[in-house]
């Protein structure tokens, strides 16, 4: 059943209440081929948003890890009085609780999460404009939360217009780089580890048909995924650590977004490998958008080359590669890991939303805004979170 019906009648009422809202219309959608061609149209550079919310990304994220775990889509569009969209919300419902919690599509394979907005109308949206929004998510859903984690305070330079509404810190932060325009190399990575990753380098270098490459081919493509699928399972149970790309799907979608060709070239999700002749030795994939690469998933081989730090010369390379080609900024994804701290001297501010759309929703919104809190302590307690490590490996 589709709901991509236009609630302007509804969403005036919202207008006139609060006054000010820039939004006439509302749609909202339930099927992704009713949405794609507009979608699409919000994903240029005269709109803001984060690559994990392209079209590309999420339809085969939804389709694999979605459908599984029993979400359906929840596409908000709304539009000015011209009818040009102002906002693109990717969202789908789940239910939790008994209640049906609106949540951003990509779980926690999209490291960021945010609507696709007009480029004008983010610069001076309200707190009125997104009232709207929610009455229009309530009336046609029937959504009684709206759980928005893991969004960025702003993306190049623009604030997000959802950190109007109320909201709190994410459980973890986003160790981010950013590149100064014609800096040296040294600026972007200091000369002494620069020193220390290339005398390891010049042991690989030793090996037959070494070297470093973004891939591009679909065969390329393929044999990197086949040895990240083969790896990482053992480098997961080294660390004790549950395997999330065991999980219903993943593996279906990563494939899926690592070979989906975007229209301006590269992939939904980019691969960047070290290998040998013999071996696919390090392995760095994640989304781009011109001005900023994120990190999304790594392994590194299990053999004596591992001992060279082959993931910290790979993440290099693509320090590199980025920079040279006018990037502005660079992720390794989120979390405190210490080789991050390497290359990453700052933290990206991440916000979560829990938003009450009904009188249900209020005790689950507060349920689950207590429980990140709770999430975020126990990261910043190095006791409390060895002993959640210890309660998880007991549990195992």
């Amino acid at each position: 059943m589709t709901m991509a019906a236009a609630i302007e009648s509804r969403t005036a009422d919202a207008s006139a209440r609060s006054n000010s809202s820039r939004i006439s219309a509302v749609d909202i959608f339930d099927d992704f081929g009713q949405s794609e061609t507009l979608w699409r149209s919000l994903e240029d550079q005269q709109h803001l948003s984060t690559p994990y919310q392209r079209f590309d990304f999420l339809r085969p994220w939804q389709q694999a890890v979605g459908v599984r775990e029993g979400l359906q889509p929840l596409v908000v569009v709304a539009y000015d009085h011209d009818r040009v969209p102002l906002l693109l919300l990717p969202l789908a419902i789940r239910q939790i609780w008994g209640a049906r919690i609106a949540q951003f599509m990509g779980g926690k394979h999209a490291t960021f999460n945010m609507g696709l907005w007009n480029r004008e109308f983010a610069e001076v949206a309200s707190r009125a404009d997104l009232e709207v929004v929610f009455a229009a998510i309530r009336e046609q859903s029937g959504a009684d939360v709206a759980a928005f984690q893991q969004q960025p305070l702003a993306w190049h330079g623009l604030p997000n217009p959802m950190a109007l509404l109320p909201h709190q810190t994410s459980t973890n932060d986003c160790p981010v780089m950013t590149f100064a325009p014609d800096a040296p190399a040294s600026g972007r990575v200091s000369h002494s580890l620069r020193r220390r990753l290339k005398a390891k380098e010049n042991k690989l270098k030793a090996l037959p048909g070494y070297r470093y490459f973004v891939a591009t081919a679909d065969r390329d493509i393929q044999r990197l995924l086949d040895a990240f699928f083969r790896i990482k399972p053992q480098r997961m149970a080294e660390q004790k650590l549950p395997n999330v790309f065991a999980e219903p799907g993943v593996e279906d979608f990563v494939r899926a977004a690592c070979m989906t060709p975007l229209t301006g070239g590269g992939r939904a999700i980019e691969m960047h490998a070290l290998e040998s002749d013999s071996e696919v030795i390090a392995i760095f994939a994640g989304v781009a958008d011109g001005q900023r690469f994120s990190m999304m998933f790594n392994t590194y081989t299990v053999s004596a080359s591992s001992r060279f730090s082959p993931g910290l010369i790979l993440i290099r390379h693509i320090v590199d590669h980025y920079a040279e080609r006018g990037y502005r900024s660079l992720d390794l994804g989120v979390g405190s890991d210490s080789y991050k701290k390497l290359f990453c001297k700052a933290n990206d501010p991440i916000f979560d939303c829990f938003v009450p759309l009904s009188a249900r929703g209020a005790a689950v919104a507060a349920v689950l805004s207590a429980a990140n809190r709770t999430k975020r302590l126990v990261k910043r307690s190095p006791a409390l979170l060895r002993l959640a490590q210890r309660m998880r490996h007991v549990s195992r």
